[in-house]
């Protein structure tokens, strides 16, 4: 006795078991929960530096930089952002 024997002798019985499945997976699919926006938290740090008077070259170069050389050393950063204006530098991480 083979495994697909008693679904061809009881067509019958066949049926009622796929109309089972059948009902039992659309009730499922409509007790699913879905959201359009899911509440996601992406966790993110961000850094300002002031330095009145500074160009933004100056800033850039003299604290942006150094600050992201610092920061790339910590685990698991995935992206870090700098802008540098007129005496501020502001870093996303």
């Amino acid at each position: 006795m083979n495994l697909s024997e008693p679904f061809v002798r009881r067509p019958v019985m066949t049926v009622l078991v796929m109309a089972g499945i059948l009902i039992f997976g659309l009730a499922s699919y409509r007790l699913l929960p879905v959201s359009t926006l899911p509440n996601i938290d992406f966790p993110t740090i961000q850094v300002t530096a002031q330095l009145p008077g500074a160009s933004p070259e100056t800033m850039a170069s003299a604290v942006a930089t150094v600050l992201e050389k610092q920061f790339s050393t910590i685990a698991g950063i995935d992206q870090m952002t700098s802008i540098s204006g007129q005496g501020t530098t502001q870093i996303t991480i």
